[in-house]
């Protein structure tokens, strides 16, 4: 994965991506570091004002498996990637996040939402939160075309909003969407080969537990709408009616981050 370039930023875009406010939904522990810092470092090289929420307004921390020793040379972020989360982790947004258990937080003052994925049990705070569940489920509407809000996930990222139900319908607010996720092949490929060192790792719900896949795929309308390929290289799903964006795994990360500021640019072009 290449480093995402510094590219200089007219005033004017200057002036419109000032304007943008992301946040990334966290668990206090346990995230991908590059499905979280390569679309931090896009979105701060695009100028947009980043936020992070965690549930007590805990400063979050990724995956360390996935950024030193053996498992990160093996499986792990690239060298690259670890250094955007060094930065990522020093900045002043990262070290003093907002709280989702505050009751006067809301998802909606932010122009994109990004839900990171990640193995570690730890991520299961975020995905199994009633009151995450609660702000996705008032929040993910208000993302049907031609609204100009966004809402981004990768890999388990997913299943904070395939939890995520319309107390009206009791459905999942993606059920009519098109998604992708970690896919099957991905998973139990991860999970048998790591299982001797890493025991049940790549399950986060335990050995024995439902893929992401399969848990993501029951909750849609029909399991045409879950869109994957196992090639290795860049793939996102972008929905038709809502502007919703996702992606399968680190890989895909780059492309994730150029997608999504593609489509804040093609808002711009509306008139």
């Amino acid at each position: 994965m290449d480093n995402i370039p510094d590219t200089p930023i007219s005033t004017a875009e200057t002036s419109i991506a000032s304007g943008i406010k992301t946040v990334f939904v966290m668990a206090d522990y346990g995230h991908d570091p590059t499905e979280t810092a390569v679309p931090y470092t896009a979105f701060k090289t695009a100028g947009y004002d980043i936020s992070f929420v965690t549930e007590s307004g805990k400063a979050p921390e990724c995956d360390k498996k996935m950024l030193s020793g053996v498992t990160q040379k093996l499986l792990g972020a690239k060298k690259e990637v670890v250094s955007q989360y060094k930065t990522m982790s020093l900045s002043p947004e990262f070290q003093h996040p907002k709280s989702w258990s505050d009751p006067s937080f809301s998802l909606e003052p932010y122009d994109i939402v990004i839900f990171p994925g990640g193995h570690d049990k730890a991520v299961r705070q975020v995905i199994d939160s009633p009151r995450v569940q609660q702000l996705v489920a008032e929040h993910f509407p208000r993302t049907q075309k031609p609204s100009k809000k966004i809402v981004g996930a990768v890999c388990h990222g997913v299943m904070v909003l395939s939890s995520s139900r319309d107390p009206a319908t009791g459905h999942s607010v993606i059920r009519s969407c098109d998604t992708t996720a970690l896919p099957s092949g991905f998973e139990q490929s991860a999970y048998w080969g790591t299982r001797v060192f890493l025991g049940d790792y790549y399950k986060t719900y335990g050995a024995g537990s439902e893929d992401v896949q399969t848990s993501v795929t029951k909750v849609l309308a029909s399991p045409s709408q879950f869109k994957s390929t196992l090639n290795p290289g860049p793939f996102i799903v972008e929905d038709e009616h809502y502007n919703y964006i996702s992606a399968r795994y680190p890989g895909d990360a780059q492309l994730f981050s150029e997608e999504i500021i593609k489509l804040v640019e093609s808002f711009n072009k509306i008139v």
